[in-house]
């Protein structure tokens, strides 16, 4: 019997969004996701090596926002995870930052 939740992808979960209509690709924390949509603190993943250099060196930089998505613009939703080849976006950002990425 195999378990399902390791399937699911739940609030709490660092997970990438690709969302259409405009096309964006986020990086955050999942907060909701229903049947009318997500909603995720987040930043836009173009931006990801500028914001860790920023919080690196202590600067100045953007903070993840929270924002609602209606299910009709998201595209894929997929959990931050890394291969023995990669790792997660997560795991990149706390070790270029020595800071956790939930609390951001």
């Amino acid at each position: 019997m195999s378990d399902n939740r390791l399937m699911k992808i739940e609030p709490g979960d660092v997970v990438i969004a690709v969302l259409h209509s405009p096309r964006e690709k986020l990086l955050g924390v999942l907060n909701e996701i229903n049947a009318a949509g997500i909603t995720i603190r987040s930043i836009d993943l173009g931006y990801f090596d500028d914001w860790c250099r920023s919080i690196a060196a202590g600067e100045v930089h953007l903070r993840m926002n929270d924002n609602f998505f209606p299910m009709w613009r998201v595209e894929r939703l997929s959990r931050d995870e890394g291969t023995d080849e990669m790792p997660s976006m997560t795991d990149q950002f706390e070790t270029r930052t020595g800071r956790r990425f939930e609390h951001q």
